[in-house]
């Protein structure tokens, strides 16, 4: 009868609990009363003449707007971003080093230099050039040449060189690309998507700063010979900072985008332009309204708890969830306080528990929709208590269901 009795209470206490708190968005300093015109919709996005289009928060990797992203289009030039990607990652792996001698092969010149049709850098046939420069060479003048080059001495042969884009393209999460060549130039299996671009640009600003950076060279000299940087938006406002024009018949006109105002970093891709003037300005258009109608909020911090649960058969008898990496969430401007935050948590949780172990996850949502979604983690291990323990939390978890 002492055992029923006590495990009676022991009941008692555990249906007694309470549930878990309900998340509540990270607080923000004290706030005047918001302008007036945060209170209206938000306007729709600027007309677009391109075929495909989508505008990206840098720091979520949410689309806040978009026009067929996902339809397959041909990259062109935008191409030579994911180029600059593989040599990145191969340059911060030490399997090639800036100070590469790198060759202008005359496969590499015949393909893509000035005798072509395409864009070219200008490095004379048969010769060497640091891979720096000829890496700077691909990126400010779009060199196909250089492209070709650069390919050639980091796999051996272009063919080869691609399937490390697509490697590299599937580990980024661009789930709906194929690359070909280095260089862009048409090709049956050659295409990607305006969101998938957008992912590369992305993990380009992020994975490999200071080679994103030579984005933003405006020219560039080789020998005599001095091409500037086809972005025209370099020019015209100072917060872009990259990232790659494209262009050829199959293509139309193209332009990745990316610009920075205050802590807040956009990306824009717009693909089948009319011309070049165009595409920077439907780029701009799409930077200017991103930048005006909506802001990017840290709703939970890494590593900071949001919620403590009951833990059966451990040596302790709690455990503190919360996300792993920063969950942010992009918006239109002055729907912050709008958030509606929700948990997922198992009803029984049992040791052991190991650190960053998944128990659930943490969803936050605006106007019936979700706008962002993360697993809720153990922010510490529990081990297994000992036998006796176990036996009685064994028993009360019987008499509890």
């Amino acid at each position: 009868m002492l055992l029923v009795a006590a495990a009676t209470a022991m009941v008692g206490i555990a249906v007694a609990q309470d549930p878990a708190p309900r998340p509540q968005p990270a607080a923000t300093p004290a706030a005047a009363a918001p302008a007036l015109s945060d209170d209206l919709p938000t306007p729709p996005p600027p007309a677009i003449t391109g075929t495909a289009w989508i505008l990206m928060d840098y720091a979520t990797g949410q689309m806040l707007a978009g026009h067929n992203p996902d339809e397959r289009v041909e990259p062109a030039s935008i191409t030579k971003v994911m180029t600059s990607y593989v040599i990145a990652a191969e340059l911060a792996a030490g399997k090639i080093k800036p100070d590469d001698q790198v060759l202008m092969s005359e496969n590499a010149w015949r393909k893509g230099g000035a005798g072509t049709d395409g864009s070219y850098s200008g490095f004379p046939v048969n010769q060497t050039a640091p891979l720096l420069d000829m890496e700077i060479g691909m990126v400010v003048q779009s060199g196909n040449d250089a492209a070709i080059a650069l390919a050639e001495h980091v796999a051996g042969s272009e063919e080869a060189f691609a399937q490390l884009m697509n490697a590299y393209a599937a580990r980024i999460g661009m789930k709906n690309s194929q690359f070909e060549n280095a260089t862009g130039l048409s090709g049956p299996e050659h295409y990607s998507t305006a969101r998938d671009l957008a992912i590369l640009g992305r993990a380009m600003v992020r994975d490999f700063p200071e080679e994103y950076a030579h984005n933003k060279i405006k020219e560039f000299t080789v020998g005599p010979i001095t091409q500037h940087n086809r972005n025209r938006l370099l020019w015209r406002d100072d917060s872009v900072d990259g990232i790659k024009t494209g262009h050829h018949s199959g293509a139309g006109y193209c332009l990745m985008a990316s610009a920075q105002r205050g802590d807040q970093r956009l990306v824009s891709v717009v693909m089948g332009s009319t011309s070049e003037a165009q595409r920077a300005t439907d780029s701009l258009a799409l930077l200017n309204w991103g930048f005006r109608f909506f802001e990017t909020h840290a709703v939970y911090d890494a590593e900071k708890s949001v919620a403590t649960q009951k833990v059966w058969k451990g040596k302790t008898d709690e455990v503190q969830l919360g996300v792993a990496a920063p969950m942010l969430v992009s918006m239109p401007r002055g729907k912050y306080a709008q958030l509606k935050p929700s948990m997922d948590i198992p009803q029984t949780i049992v040791a052991p528990i190991e650190k960053g172990q998944q128990i659930g996850t943490v969803r936050v949502m605006l106007d019936d929709e979700v706008v962002a979604e993360r697993p809720l983690v153990a922010l510490e291990a529990v081990e297994e208590a000992g036998f006796f323990k176990r036996l009685w939390h064994e028993f009360l978890m019987w008499w509890n269901a």
